[in-house]
């Protein structure tokens, strides 16, 4: 008969109950933490300006759209879908819902291969937010494929996909969570975060180098001589390529550089 319980170092044990309430609690803090991101940047622009909302405009955007977003939906549908959610709605409807759903079903079930299921509700949640991101962009029309065509078809083959290796972690036996090692995946995103800040004001050339520096800072094998030898050469080869090649309208410098 397969062990129900696991044996930490100290000789503790814990109980699959609380490993199931303690995923959880992490999944219920991933529902949250398109707003929680928000709200964090909202207060650092309180100190360095940045381009977003006041503080108390994300709380007051946030809080009631997580209240009213079902009864906004019932409405939509009555009207016949002539009235739009705002985006603070639809972020509650795509994303967050369903991750609380996710949360509440965790506490119920007791995955037999935990590796395969919290790999699989990740994928889940990036789908969703996929959904989410390109709400506000063009459908098809037709046979016409619009902006948002792409992004939805791969958000709900990767949400599908993700729900079926959650189901198959819930199913058959397979790989307990491993040790995480969060210094990549921390610095990667916020590189990620502060180019998508700073590209506005500081312009391609300067967010561009800083995000490729920042994300190098995820491992402790680099070298920086090479690391800056690169990300310069990354960065001009971007600043050629979206401005110019693609005609992207991209702020190559500072807004305090351009005349």
């Amino acid at each position: 008969m397969a062990e129900t319980t696991s044996h930490l170092p100290g000789g503790s044990v814990t109980a699959p109950s609380s490993r199931s309430a303690t995923g959880a609690i992490v999944i219920l803090l991933l529902a949250f933490a398109p707003q929680l991101v928000e709200l964090l940047t909202s207060l650092v622009g309180l100190i360095v300006p940045l381009s977003g909302r006041h503080p108390l405009q994300v709380l007051s955007g946030h809080g009631p759209a997580l209240i009213v977003a079902l009864p906004s939906l019932f409405q939509q549908y009555a009207a016949g879908g002539k009235t739009a959610l705002s985006s603070d709605i639809l972020l509650a409807l795509i994303y967050t819902y369903p991750l609380i759903a996710v949360a509440l079903f965790t506490l119920l079930v007791r995955p037999r291969a935990p590796q395969d299921y919290y790999g699989g509700v990740v994928l889940m949640a990036i789908a969703l937010f996929a959904l989410w991101a390109s709400s506000d962009l063009q459908g098809m029309h037709g046979f016409s494929f619009g902006a948002g065509t792409a992004p939805r078809m791969f958000g709900v083959l990767l949400l599908a996909l993700g729900a079926a290796v959650a189901v198959i972690g819930i199913i058959t036996d397979g790989a307990q969570l491993a040790t995480y090692h969060w210094r990549g995946p921390l610095f990667v995103s916020l590189a990620i975060l502060a180019f998508a800040l700073s590209i506005r004001p500081l312009g391609l050339v300067v967010s561009g180098l800083a995000s490729f520096l920042i994300a190098a800072l995820g491992t402790h094998e680099t070298r920086w001589g090479e690391t800056l030898i690169v990300g310069i050469c990354l960065t001009v080869g971007c600043a050629l390529l979206f401005p110019y090649v693609l005609g992207l309208p991209m702020p190559l410098f500072p807004r305090f550089l351009v005349p």
